[in-house]
């Protein structure tokens, strides 16, 4: 095993919607997903959490809760991937959610989130969150991208780690 990489995971949530947005380009593309990519040390991970979704869809958020640690065995190009991805959700942010050269954003409703058009992990711990949950988990994937084992657990509280 590699050592863990950090990513973030951001997903902006108003009344019983959610905001996805769809990868153009790159990991995952096509896929709907939240904002999010590396931590890149020396920057903390709510520094990352926050530069990604202005990067990748032009908000930056105010007020957020860390609901999600979620460990990733998987692969990308055929290198080995260990990934730690930090999962909050964001109810206040400035800007509105502006297509980028790699996400185009799309409110859904939390009834019709299209969950086929999306990593398989997410449906096994999306709808938790969504509901106020918090959760850990742990997934493992093939080289093409095929979930394995998937893992996961409501936890009271997260490690505080950002």
């Amino acid at each position: 095993m590699g050592s863990m990489k950090d990513m973030t995971l951001t997903f902006l949530v108003r009344d019983n919607e959610v905001l996805l947005a769809q990868k153009k380009r790159g990991f995952g593309e096509g896929r709907w997903n939240g904002a999010g990519g590396k931590v890149e040390p020396p920057e903390s991970i709510l520094d990352a959490m926050v530069r990604e979704c202005q990067e990748e869809i032009g908000v930056t958020p105010l007020r957020y809760r860390k609901v999600g640690e979620l460990a990733f065995d998987a692969y990308h190009k055929g290198e080995k991937l260990d990934l730690l991805v930090h999962t909050y959700l964001c109810e206040v942010w400035e800007g509105e959610p502006t297509e980028s050269e790699e996400m185009n954003p799309k409110w859904f409703k939390t009834s019709d989130i299209p969950y086929d058009d999306m990593w398989q992990d997410d449906k096994f711990w999306l709808p938790q969150v969504l509901e106020g949950k918090k959760v850990t988990g742990i997934f493992t994937f093939d080289k093409q991208d095929r979930m394995l084992t998937h893992q996961v657990k409501e936890v009271s509280k997260l490690p505080d780690l950002g």
